[in-house]
């Protein structure tokens, strides 16, 4: 075996060397500085008391605690704590700081949400250390424990020492005091910070904002935390006392780090306000999760996609190169991807292995394990097997201590245990990922000068099958990541996904929770959501209107870009062979531009712009315009002949993100993934659309730079029977085995006088938007749910484009 290459970062932490060096002065019997500084002579009363009672039992705590030090060895100490049904499984250090607080305060009680062991986390707070399933870490966190009420054991060892009066005077719980913990709302504790340059506040402004919060401000940058600076100072090149910290390799931050710190009640990451870094030959370098997230998907959009799919070889390998193709043996494909997300514990990794072939030369194996968004500081190593066999036994040993399973009956039979603390496999199906496989910006123009196709039509397939509307989709919901491919998976792995959502619904609609305990039931969840859906920024998702954005709608997403993946293939190479009319003839479609001057195309104006109300984004509202119509005759729509056999028939929009047109054309409209009470999910797993253009065009609408949408008009049958629902339905499952119409009566309407028919019988609700009765309805606007997809025709698809209120886009012909 040859190792071409290796790369492990293992850094000690700044709470660890601060740990470090309090054991060594400790053990020279002195204080640091900063601690020294903090023991100040307290108020006394005349008899020489302290005043501050708390101030006492503190005194007294750190006077035990030297001694517990001073005359127990960690033997002893891991008595103390076994025989009081405590966990020795910590460090030393920590075990040492468990056992004073035991024998002082009394023992702590086990975690009230999962059983595990309570432990004090940076004088802060106490934690918990156990599970509350093999997704996620206990979420529970206190300033006050529970503490069991009866007497400390002590073992014979203890009894026998020279403090053992000391310890005895602690056992009786009536005499314990209560631990009163630092305060959490301090974020400068221990910190000097230095400032320079005109900041929107005085320096004695913040001179006196950072005391208070229990730091110090130096006029150097010696010894300091961080330096804080205007912006205008980076502009400017800085001064010596900038390029002094720069060259000392002190954190030079913005203002906002201040400002956020006093107002969040919490230090905030120096990474994440970092202005000078990237003045290094190497960038940035922050990871991901210490970046604000703009910044954050400023980078996830524009780094390359790693991996396309089971048979691509991961970029960083370079031996794509030399012609490296992933190992196949026995139907098996040596290629695997593993996430892992534990909100408890703040972990969001991924890990990529690969048997790479490369002709002329022997097995490769590539190992690559990280934090996301962290590359520089990622395990990776590049290994050359001469014996196949042995590689094959060490790809199938490195699987089972990632994943906790065995790699055979994995990828045979896709059987898997999540264990906990351990990965859990990205199951990615044998395609090319449409981050990759579909055209980039340099390959559209190509593509449609070589189309046959009209050219309104090509432009609008170009669009579906360009990279850009699907980087933009998995770039705003989080599921990005370059490492692996989110727009590649099985369906094996999205029904997984599709039962991990369901199962969480029905608890939600069911549990009584309420506290701590509920955000252990929504953090466990979140956890394993994002390992299956590996995200750049995983959250802790805390109600049904997170659940729909992030979960639920993450998923339809993701679902319909994986058939986009599957539809547009691999087109980088063939922009010359008119490979958007392949693709056109693929869907299975007609598509054809509505003639401006025709009737169907002034009735969709006209139903436009009657029912659109701005979109407002902060305080900026923006206003629609038509640029073109398409009629959609698809052999997966029901015809306009077959739908018009049916009763009760409307004419509504439907608001859809551009990443998921290309599904709805080739497979037709699907019904909701799941019911929850909010909008879009209201009424069970229904295809919902309105009669406002308000409503559909918030879907459409992405971002203010990119203000090209698509909204898609819709003939929905809604049966003999229309059932009318002001809030949310309590059973929607009726009405999904019934196949019921339901209308949803929403704050505002369409004015009823104005409506009108289409092709004889198609009621088309266009009319003003007008306030309704319904003032306390959850929807803003009339919704229309029908059950099956046979009962949906689509129609139009509007061209729009956004443009701010107030303004006046002029398109500029090009000379």
């Amino acid at each position: 075996m040859k190792v071409h290459e290796t790369r492990s970062h293992a850094h000690m932490s700044g709470d660890e060397q601060k740990k470090g060096n309090l054991r060594k002065h400790k053990a020279e019997g002195k204080l640091p500085e900063s601690e020294q500084s903090q023991k100040k002579a307290k108020p006394e009363n005349d008899d020489g008391r302290s005043v501050n009672g708390a101030g006492d039992a503190a005194s007294e705590y750190n006077e035990f605690c030297k001694a517990v030090e001073e005359n127990l060895s960690i033997d002893q100490i891991k008595e103390v704590l076994e025989i009081n049904g405590q966990d020795c499984s910590a460090p030393e250090e920590t075990l040492l700081a468990q056992c004073q607080d035991l024998l002082f305060y009394g023992a702590l009680a086990k975690c009230p949400l999962c059983g595990g062991t309570l432990i004090c986390d940076n004088e802060k707070r106490f934690v918990c250390g156990g599970e509350i399933s093999e997704w996620c870490s206990c979420v529970f966190s206190t300033k006050d424990p529970p503490r069991k009420e009866e007497p400390v054991k002590i073992p014979d060892s203890v009894m026998n020492s020279a403090i053992s009066d000391l310890i005895k005077k602690h056992q009786d719980p009536k005499s314990r005091p209560k631990r009163e913990l630092g305060s959490a709302d301090k974020p400068f504790v221990g910190m000097m910070i230095s400032l320079m340059g005109r900041l929107t506040r005085t320096h004695q402004y913040w001179k006196k904002k950072i005391e208070r919060n229990g730091g110090k401000v130096s006029n150097t940058v010696q010894g300091v935390t961080c330096l804080v600076v205007s912006p205008a100072e980076r502009e400017r090149g800085g001064t010596s006392k900038m390029v002094e910290a720069m060259e000392q390799g002190l954190p030079v931050v913005s203002e906002a780090w201040l400002i956020d710190s006093v107002e969040k009640h919490e230090a905030q990451p120096l990474e994440a306000y970092d202005v000078v870094s990237d003045l290094s030959v190497e960038g940035k370098g922050i990871p991901w999760d210490k970046q604000d997230p703009s910044e954050e998907a400023i980078e996830s959009f524009s780094a390359e996609l790693k991996m396309y799919g089971k048979r691509g070889v991961y970029m960083d390998t370079k031996l794509q190169e030399r012609g490296g193709k992933i190992f196949e043996k026995d139907g098996l494909l040596y290629n695997c991807a593993f996430s892992i997300c534990d909100l408890g514990k703040g972990r969001n990794e991924y890990c990529i292995m690969q048997l790479v072939t490369v002709p002329d030369s022997n097995l490769n194996m590539y190992f690559k394990r990280g934090k996301v968004g962290d590359d520089p500081n990622a395990e990776e190593r590049l290994e050359e097997w001469e014996d196949e066999e042995a590689a094959i036994k060490e790809f199938a040993r490195l699987f089972e201590e990632i994943a906790g399973n065995e790699f055979e009956p994995w990828e045979r039979e896709k059987k898997i245990q999540k264990k906990p603390h351990k990965f859990f496999p990205i199951d990615m199906d044998d395609g090319i990922e449409v981050r990759s496989g579909a055209l980039g910006l340099r390959q559209l123009g190509i593509a449609s000068a070589h189309c046959k196709l009209d050219s309104f039509v090509a432009n609008f397939i170009k669009v579906l099958c360009g990279q850009e509307i699907y980087n933009y989709a998995l770039m705003e919901l989080g599921l990005d990541p370059p490492d692996l491919p989110m727009g590649m998976l099985t369906d094996i792995h999205l029904k997984r996904c599709e039962e991990v959502l369901l199962e969480f619904v029905e608890k939600v609609k069911t549990t009584k929770e309420t506290g701590q305990k509920a955000e252990a039931m929504w953090a466990d969840f979140s956890s394993r959501w994002f390992s299956l859906m590996h995200s750049t920024r995983p959250m802790r998702l805390h109600d049904v209107n997170e659940l729909a954005d992030h979960a639920a709608s993450a998923f339809e997403t993701v679902r319909d870009i994986n058939t986009a993946s599957r539809l547009i293939g691999d087109m980088r190479g063939d922009t010359l062979d008119d490979p958007l009319s392949d693709r056109y003839k693929k869907l299975g479609c007609k598509i054809s531009v509505v003639d401006k001057e025709s009737e169907d195309y002034k009735m969709v104006v006209k139903y436009l712009e009657t029912t659109y109300e701005p979109v407002k984004v902060s305080d900026v509202e923006y206003g629609v315009s038509v640029q073109n119509v398409f009629a959609v005759e698809s052999d997966a729509i029901p015809s306009l002949d077959d739908i018009k056999k049916l009763p009760n028939k409307v004419l509504l929009w439907c608001g859809s993100r551009s990443s998921n047109l290309l599904r709805h054309i080739y497979k037709g409209f699907l019904p909701a993934v799941c019911s929850l009470p909010v909008p879009g999910y209201m009424f069970g797993r229904a295809i919902v659309c309105s009669d406002a253009a308000a409503e559909a065009a918030r879907y459409g609408f992405t971002a203010v730079d990119r203000p090209e949408g698509f909204l898609v008009l819709a003939v929905a049958s809604l049966g003999e029977e229309v059932t009318e629902f002001t809030s949310p339905p309590e059973d929607t499952k009726t009405l999904e085995d019934k196949k019921i119409g339901v209308k949803g009566l929403g704050r505002k309407k369409t004015e009823e006088s104005e409506h009108f028919m289409w092709r004889d019988d198609i009621k088309v609700p266009c009319g003003r938007l007008v306030p309704s009765e319904h003032k306390d309805s959850p929807l803003e606007y009339n919704e229309y749910a029908v059950y099956d997809p046979k009962q949906t025709s689509i129609r139009f698809l509007v061209e729009v484009k956004y443009e701010e209120k107030g303004t006046e886009i002029v398109d500029v012909e090009p000379e």
